[in-house]
């Protein structure tokens, strides 16, 4: 256990997601949690007769695709590939469009997004104790970097990490190996110098174990390794009991 780093998952291992955080919304009659609204606000700004409906669907359809192509190969879709396909969706061709406006509309659904993030007060206790003892980082599937950014600075803890490496940047998702292998280079270390803490088997303790790191699960819910997977060094219900496996 001579670690000389602990990476984290971002979603549900750092920072909760709470879609009830998310504004509300009618779509067909139905009220429903979505950045949509916002969407919708900053499209019609320039296409007035695009409906909430349109871009909710759009919203939805371009969230499958991207996810379609995600589970081929564990290529990133990036945000900006995203919303184009979300413009399709909605007929609106892109040399019609101001400057910049795809980044706009990501920029618009990332800052509601953030919203929904919730960062409990005591991780934040944890990674400050860490931080004077461990080096830290973040590996997160996400198609946005200025999300993860956004949410760890304002939980105020950005600065603690040395490293915060997301899919979009790299172009591969966890569990591919070329995340991790990505980051450990850019810190610098082997990976029996890092151990790495996530919620998910499949993609983060899986992958993390596959380059030769240790791994720590967070099973919030309970749930039970299957026979035929590897697991984990270290398994637990939340994130603050990782301080006394790490000394601190």
């Amino acid at each position: 256990m001579a670690y000389r780093a602990v990476l984290f998952d971002l979603f549900d291992t750092l920072v909760l997601f709470d879609r009830e955080r998310l504004p509300l919304i009618e779509v067909s009659g139905k009220a429903l949690r979505s950045t949509a609204g916002h969407v919708h606000a900053a499209v019609a700004r320039h296409f007035p007769d695009v409906s909430l409906d349109a871009v909710y669907s759009g919203l939805a359809e371009s969230w499958k695709e991207a996810e379609r192509q995600r589970a081929i190969d564990h290529r990133e879709v990036a945000a900006p590939a995203r919303f184009a396909h979300f413009l399709q969706c909605l007929a609106i061709d892109p040399a019609s469009c101001p400057t910049d406006f795809v980044r706009s509309l990501a920029d618009t659904h990332r800052r509601e997004l953030g919203k929904a993030a919730e960062f409990p007060a005591h991780h934040g206790v944890l990674l400050q104790k860490l931080a004077a003892r461990y080096r830290l980082a973040v590996v997160s599937n996400f198609d946005y970097t200025p999300t993860a950014l956004d949410i760890l600075g304002g939980a105020g803890v950005v600065e603690l990490f040395e490293a915060i490496v997301v899919s979009d940047a790299v172009g591969w998702r966890k569990p591919h190996a070329r995340i991790f292998e990505a980051t450990l280079a850019r810190m610098g270390l082997t990976p029996d110098g890092a151990l790495f803490v996530g919620d998910r088997l499949d993609i983060d303790v899986a992958g993390a174990q596959a380059v030769g790191m240790d791994t720590a699960w967070v099973n919030r819910e309970g749930g039970t390794i299957p026979a035929a997977t590897l697991a984990p060094t270290f398994e637990i219900t939340d994130l603050g009991e990782l301080g006394p496996i790490l000394g601190v």
